[in-house]
């Protein structure tokens, strides 16, 4: 935030910044409380947002909670990631109807929105600029993801809250956003006043601001919103010592703690549903029963699943314990060979998430102090 020019909006002119959004023509989503959670939505009105909410997270629990002022994002994060939006979860690849003695294929059109993102914490922009890399910055990319990013306006938000299972500050990756976005907003509450100071990320961003009442932020003010910043780092709920972690994890793949957590795993596949990094995919074929038309249909995967290494002789990996070290030293090891980076942004969302409370950076933690022990006689078992 040092040395960018930032601006004041004040909280009952945030609602125009909405409206020109959708005047612009996008879809503006943002974060609502609903059925006991904050989730992201479609939001028209600032009454949506969940303003004087928090949420209390620790591993397999999250409750929402009241807190003692109306702040708009005073939460860390809910159960969903923007990647809804931009890798959608089911995806209709192509679709063919019987035409004589063949098929013709139907021309098939990408009708999703323009979408604005409203509320993207520093850990869910780093997560968006993971996914660019992988679906669509190599040679293969994703003609559907390639459009809904494109066009999506992000309006980012310094975060204000740590959750209890939050640790970006370990992978670097918050709370304080720097790069990848329109606008970015900081939310500051005191005594008096309720306002945000506004940092422009890009042409699209001045554009946009331009027709929003505003005023050149002070230096207190700005000074107000570092320290937002600062609180938020020095609270985080969790810690991972990442440096030297993919070589402890690939050096360690027969040490005892995985049997140990794979009696504990449900094998669910909760924690990579709510990952925002996570993009794997399975493809399924389907007819109808008059054998007139087929489609090619993608849908969200896992691999906490066994189908999802199932090859002709059967599953690759077939054990809870094999699965678990899979995820874990893909996201914290072998992505970066891969993609160079980390896999994990420090959200937490795994560690709330888990059923039974499985918390990735205590699965590290145990693995660190046990360097170099072996299964001995099982060595080798997937």
């Amino acid at each position: 935030m040092a040395g960018q020019e930032r601006w004041l909006l004040e909280r009952s002119d945030l609602q125009q910044l909405v409206d020109a959004l959708r005047a612009a023509g996008y879809q503006t989503i943002g974060p609502v409380a609903r059925d006991g959670a904050i989730v992201y939505d479609a939001i028209e009105r600032l009454e949506e947002l969940p303003a004087g909410w928090t949420d209390r997270q620790d591993g397999g629990s999250y409750r929402l909670e009241r807190r003692d002022d109306q702040a708009l994002f005073g939460y860390a994060v809910g159960p969903h990631a923007w990647k809804r939006f931009l890798h959608s979860p089911q995806l209709t690849l192509w679709r063919a109807r019987r035409a004589g003695a063949g098929f013709q294929v139907e021309a098939l059109v990408d009708d999703a929105p323009r979408y604005a993102f409203l509320g993207v914490r520093a850990c869910e922009l780093q997560a968006i600029a993971i996914q660019d890399r992988v679906l669509i910055g190599d040679r293969y990319p994703d003609p559907a993801y390639r459009a809904r990013r494109e066009g999506a306006f992000i309006v980012a938000l310094n975060c204000s809250v740590a959750g209890g299972t939050c640790f970006c500050v370990s992978m670097k990756t918050g709370p304080g956003v720097e790069r990848g976005f329109d606008l970015a907003l900081t939310e500051i509450l005191d005594q008096e006043r309720h306002f945000f100071v506004v940092e422009i990320g890009s042409d699209r961003g001045t554009q946009m601001l331009a027709g929003v009442p505003r005023r050149a932020a002070s230096a207190e003010e700005c000074a107000a919103a570092e320290a937002v910043v600062a609180r938020t780092a020095a609270s985080m709920g969790r810690e991972l010592q990442a440096e030297g972690l993919s070589e402890l994890l690939l050096r360690n793949l027969e040490h005892p703690r995985w049997d140990e957590v794979a009696a504990r795993c449900l094998s669910c596949a909760n924690c990579t549903m709510v990952c925002p990094t996570c993009f794997c995919t399975s493809v399924e074929d389907l007819t109808d029963l008059s054998g007139g038309a087929a489609e090619r249909v993608r849908r969200w995967d896992s691999c906490f699943t066994t189908d999802f290494s199932h090859l002709h002789g059967g599953a690759v990996r077939s054990s809870a314990r094999s699965r678990y070290r899979q995820w874990m030293t893909h996201k914290l090891a072998t992505w970066v060979e891969q993609f160079g980076s980390s896999g994990c942004v420090g959200c937490g969302r795994c560690i709330t998430w888990c059923p039974v409370g499985i918390d990735l950076t205590e699965e590290a933690r145990a693995i660190r102090q046990g360097d170099g022990v072996k299964r001995g006689k099982d060595h080798g078992r997937t």
